[in-house]
């Protein structure tokens, strides 16, 4: 009942905290400040809406909060699209883990000597300590880089290769994770070190990525299933929620059984179960669609609790603390990140501007931190405070650095990188048939300039007419699209027979002229979302009307409201 009574006071949180996310982007800071801000209101510092034990009644929150973290992580390291760019990313990753755990660690270790938590532990305590807050501090965050890459409307072989690294990072840290508190765990509890451990570290890390294969197998069984979209997304919650339970009942059972505790990281089990879905199943764009529903009220929920789990007195005890290492943590990803890119032959821009693009921190992180006070009762909660205070201050800055990153490597497209248009509204129309024409006709009574195109040129025979600028182009590529969209185009409308071309159009002129309208008739309602991530209107074909593209062209929101 007691649980009952804390999940319903903190379901009001959560929604609350989704309202005060919302404010906080408005003044240029990231939701999940807002979340945090929002748990420590109400939690027992300051309010004590909710007090301390509500945190420890409420950790199915965070474990099923957790599980989509990782399942997200998994399903973003997509082989077929890092393999071209995989000698760079190894390269990159290596450099920064190495540099920045390096130079993380030694910091963290330094100041175990002052931190009021860890004054007058011995020195295999303090050295686990260190090396916890070390990995921790490694990991990034794709999902803000991803929402920082959209809002830019960035593309280029350095974004590709940004997010390329930060996917791949945050794989590698979950891994080194598993390892590293396995070797704390011997660190804190004064155990000696033998061929035993290291065979024990062999048999966890197996088991978790053994489970992990079973567990892509049966999220693989539910998805090819019929089910609502619903059944599909409370089996992926409670696919992760099994993962923790089984996690600690080996971790409960295994000393009187084996002599010794077996742990198999859950956050490895899942991102390892999602990779598999996405790498070797053909359901990768359905378990992204559902995770990316969920998405939204996990991180509601994941971090309003962590901000509840803040202890404001250690905060304020550990921010001199937290903002040395947040400048630690720089210095080691600007030398790591320089390292890995002369040694993988980038280009001086990649080199130049490339580690302002990996401070972003944020679930991942932030999941982890909350993992070792879990794991670890001895550090209590006031090791997370400390990591946790780093992260925000890297969750503040972060996208702000990105964003000058991709402006400064060039492939940032917004507006205002663009000189002023014309004040005579310009369309292109790829596409010549009888609804095409007369939407270049309807156009041109609202007092537009329009170009038609197509690469068949019998279309363009078949329906040549005097009124109307029609031309033949032999494909649709960067050179004959230079030919057609200028920086005074206002709106292209892509209704060509290949979707792969109207595809290839709306990217062109989003990309180099960020032209604001852009309009597509599919043929294949599965590229609708395709078209969608890309930013364009999409008119169904099955609803495509003069009228509708029109509007779509001429006042984008009422056509919306007419779909």
């Amino acid at each position: 009942m007691e649980v009952l009574t804390y999940f319903v006071g903190f379901a009001v949180v959560a929604f609350a905290a989704f309202i005060i996310g919302k404010f906080f982007t408005r003044v240029g800071l990231p939701y999940i400040t807002g979340y945090l801000f929002t748990g420590a209101l109400v939690g027992p510092f300051m309010l004590d809406f909710l007090p301390a034990e509500a945190v420890g009644q409420l950790r199915f929150v965070d474990q099923l909060s957790l599980a989509v973290i990782a399942f997200v992580a998994g399903s973003e390291l997509f082989l077929k699209e890092i393999r071209a760019r995989v000698h760079s990313i190894v390269y990159s990753s290596l450099g920064i883990t190495v540099v920045g755990l390096v130079l993380g660690t030694v910091a963290i270790f330094g100041l175990t000597a002052v931190l009021p938590f860890t004054q007058g532990r011995p020195l295999s305590e303090r050295f686990a300590v260190a090396l916890l807050g070390g990995v921790v501090l490694l990991a990034l965050s794709p999902p803000s880089t991803i929402a920082v890459i959209k809002e830019l409307r960035a593309k280029g072989p350095f974004t590709r290769t940004v997010l390329s690294v930060t996917v791949f990072m945050d794989v590698l840290i979950i891994v080194l994770f598993a390892v590293t508190t396995s070797l704390a765990s011997v660190l804190l509890t004064n155990a000696d070190f033998s061929a035993l451990f290291v065979a024990q570290l062999a048999l966890d890390l197996s088991l978790a990525v053994g489970i992990g294969f079973l567990v892509g197998k049966l999220l693989q069984l539910i998805l090819a299933t019929k089910s609502h979209a619903l059944v599909k997304t409370a089996f992926i919650l409670l696919m992760g929620y099994g993962v923790y339970f089984l996690s600690d009942q080996v971790k409960a059972v295994t000393p009187g059984l084996v002599g010794y505790e077996v742990y198999i990281e859950p956050l490895l089990i899942c991102l390892i179960g999602g990779f598999m879905v996405t790498n070797f199943t053909r359901h990768r764009d359905e378990f992204e669609a559902l995770l990316h529903h969920i998405s939204p009220m996990v991180y509601v929920a994941f971090f309003t609790l962590t901000g509840i789990s803040l202890k404001l007195d250690i905060l304020v005890q550990t921010l001199p603390f937290a903002v040395a290492l947040f400048l630690v943590r720089m210095a080691g990803i600007y030398g790591g990140t320089f390292i890995g890119s002369r040694l993988a032959g980038e280009s001086d821009t990649f080199k130049r501007y490339a580690w302002l693009a990996f401070i972003t921190q944020a679930g991942i992180a932030l999941g982890l931190a909350r993992e070792v006070s879990v794991q670890f009762p001895s550090l209590g909660t006031a090791f997370a405070t400390l990591i946790i205070s780093v992260i925000v201050l890297n969750e503040i800055f972060g996208p702000m650095l990105l964003k000058v990153a991709l402006k400064r490597a060039g492939e940032a497209h917004l507006p205002g990188d663009l000189p002023e248009r014309e004040p005579v509204r310009d369309a292109l129309i790829l596409g010549v048939e009888v609804q095409s024409l007369q939407l270049a006709r309807e156009l041109q009574k609202h007092d537009w300039r329009v170009i038609m195109a197509d690469t068949d040129a019998d279309h363009v025979r078949s329906l040549a007419v005097e009124d109307v600028d029609e031309r033949h182009v032999p494909a649709i590529n960067r050179t004959t699209l230079a030919e057609l969209i200028t920086v005074n185009t206002d709106a292209v409308i892509a209704m060509l027979a290949d979707d792969d071309d109207n595809f290839r159009a709306c990217e062109y002129a989003l990309e180099t002229y960020n032209v604001p309208r852009l309009v597509v008739r599919p043929n294949d309602v599965a590229n609708i979302e395709r078209f969608a991530d890309l930013g364009v209107f999409v008119v169904d074909p099955m609803s495509a009307m003069v009228g509708l593209l029109e509007q779509a062209v001429i006042a984008p929101q009422s056509a919306a409201l007419m779909l």
